[in-house]
């Protein structure tokens, strides 16, 4: 069996707890910043929208482009997002619903 470690992520200061890889934490982390900070800019660009907007705006753009801001590939450095972004999607999807 797999050795997976807790870590707590943060999506617009709301914090979540998961389960990953310990070699995949760097990348986890890294990704989330970047979720964090796509929020921030979509808050700045659209003024109005609520709060689950922005999350859901920010994801939904992280998860259909391919590469990230980093250049690396998303489908190649973290498949194992796919799931997770699943599950944030379907919280705000229960949210907004």
């Amino acid at each position: 069996m797999e050795l997976l470690i807790p870590i707590n992520i943060v999506v617009s200061d709301r914090s979540y707890r998961i389960k990953i890889k310990p070699e995949e934490e760097e990348e986890v982390r890294r990704i989330m910043k970047e979720v964090n900070e796509k929020i921030v800019d979509f808050k700045t660009s659209y003024a109005g929208k609520d709060q689950q907007d922005y999350i859901a705006m920010a994801l939904i753009m992280y998860a259909t482009h391919p590469v990230t801001s980093g250049g690396k590939a998303q489908a190649i450095t973290a498949p194992f997002l796919q799931e997770k972004l699943e599950k944030l999607e379907e919280i705000i999807n229960q949210a907004l619903g």
